[in-house]
């Protein structure tokens, strides 16, 4: 099937997995680029889609950071969420050492 025969009924067919991640691990690399689309809280809808708590879903997430698998998946998305992390963990260290952030 070839891309036009693909989009005949609107909608395109889906991308293969990357090698190395599994489809759970792609799937989360889907809902962060787009869980803003779903309605109400992020984490209801982490429950929904998932059936993880929370925490467990950002571990998982985490783990998943890291892979340099990911990285090729979606280099912006996996780059952008790094340095989210990262910004993050500063200032909760900044805040235990009684330094203000800026």
């Amino acid at each position: 099937m070839d891309a036009a025969e693909s989009m005949a009924d609107g909608r395109p067919s889906p991308p293969d997995p990357p090698a190395g991640l599994s489809e759970r691990e792609v799937a989360i690399l889907v809902f962060e680029r787009q869980w803003w689309r779903y309605a109400g809280a992020k984490e209801e809808a982490i429950r929904d889609q998932f059936a993880l708590s929370s925490t467990r879903y950002y571990q998982l997430l985490n783990q998943l950071l890291e892979k340099p698998e990911a990285l090729q998946a979606d280099p912006m998305l996996v780059k952008r969420l790094r340095k989210l992390r990262t910004t993050r963990q500063r200032k909760r260290v900044a805040r235990r050492l009684g330094i203000e952030g800026r």
